[in-house]
């Protein structure tokens, strides 16, 4: 290859490098008080417990993955999943979830481990699963899958629809 190429390519290659790093820059980022979906305040941004279920305590060192989460709620049912990701240990995160939900009174019913670690808790009329993994980067996730049943009457599902006898 001759000089005149070599540097022909050089110059290409620099310029999509500079182009693509410098629509990086410029990309407009939004604005995270202005959520579209209307729902403000509903899970904050970084918190001590998640979503507003004031049972389900979230290390310092977690933060909320609004991009990866998603909940509902209606008359009869709440619940959703939400990720946390953060420098945290995922046996020390393990050892952690366990004994704060046991302090707010959770019962762990299961738990299993392979590459991940799924712990499952009850209480009456809420479930909770939880799937902690190692992410990029040297992140630990934490995903949680959380149903809670405010009818818990027996006589009707949680969204709300009459359960035949």
């Amino acid at each position: 290859m001759n000089r005149k190429t070599l540097r022909t390519i050089l110059v290409f290659s620099l310029a999509v490098i500079l182009l693509a790093t410098t629509g990086c820059a410029t990309r407009k980022r939004s604005n995270p008080s202005m959520d579209p979906s209307g729902l403000d305040g509903a899970m904050p941004q970084v918190s001590s417990f998640a979503d507003d279920i004031r049972d389900i305590p979230i290390p310092a060192e977690l933060k909320w993955q609004r991009n990866d989460s998603m909940a509902i709620k209606t008359e009869s049912f709440r619940g959703g999943v939400l990720e946390y990701t953060g420098n945290a240990g995922i046996l020390s995160l393990r050892d952690y979830m366990v004994a704060a939900m046991r302090d707010n009174q959770w019962r762990m019913v299961g738990e299993t481990s392979s590459k991940n670690i799924m712990l499952a808790f009850v209480k009456p009329s809420k479930t909770c699963m939880i799937i902690l993994s190692d992410s990029y980067f040297k992140k630990t996730k934490l995903q949680m899958y959380i149903a809670i049943d405010n009818a818990s009457t027996g006589n009707v599902n949680p969204f709300g629809e009459v359960i035949p006898q």
